[in-house]
């Protein structure tokens, strides 16, 4: 499978070009996941490599197929310089590795919580998976394999993350949008919930 994240990372350069630092970190029971750091003016991006190698696979199925199955890799973008979001990588990693090493499908609409701030200080401990095919194109591969899907992650902060529990990922979404929300910035606060 080393194939396809090469075939990812190529994908990752031609997007978002060169990446100016890299970490890699391995989880029991996981492969090695890497995180991928590209600057962007004032934004800086991060980008998991690794999660696609395998499918993700349904835990309840008997037997996981190697070939097909839903592949992603997940995009956090935010403003660089304005808090130390590079401690997100290991927060970032361990998501990365969670269809692995909990049998999590991650798709669009899922929140994801990590248990601990995401960066020192943040006011966010979980992020909502948003739809790929924006700043990453997703990435065809050969058949019966899925195409490797970017997924960009949205930080929610803990009334955010409980709020879309009751209305769901889109009513969040739209909430964000109709207030002007910067979602790049690091130290943002919630976003107005009432009505």
């Amino acid at each position: 499978m080393s194939d396809v994240l090469e075939l990812v990372e190529a994908r990752l350069r031609t997007a978002l070009g060169e990446p100016d630092a890299r970490a890699a970190m391995t989880f029991l029971g996981a492969d090695r996941i890497e995180v991928l750091r590209f600057m962007d003016g004032d934004i800086v991006r991060y980008a998991t490599l690794g999660m696609s190698a395998q499918p993700m696979a349904d835990p309840t199925a008997a037997l996981a197929d190697p070939l097909r199955g839903p592949r992603a890799e997940l995009l956090l973008s935010v403003r660089a310089g304005r808090a130390d979001t590079d401690k997100v990588l290991r927060p970032l990693a361990v998501l990365a590795a969670s269809p692995q090493v909990e049998g999590v499908v991650v798709a669009p609409g899922a929140s994801l919580d990590v248990g601990e701030p995401l960066w020192p200080g943040a006011p966010f401990a979980s992020v909502l998976v948003a739809e790929s095919g924006g700043l990453v194109e997703d990435l065809e591969l050969d058949t019966p394999m899925d195409p490797v899907r970017f997924l960009p992650l949205l930080p929610m902060t803990a009334n955010e993350a409980a709020w879309k529990r009751v209305h769901g990922a889109g009513a969040l979404e739209k909430r964000w949008l109709g207030r002007g929300t910067d979602l790049r910035d690091p130290q943002r606060g919630g976003v107005q919930l009432g009505d």
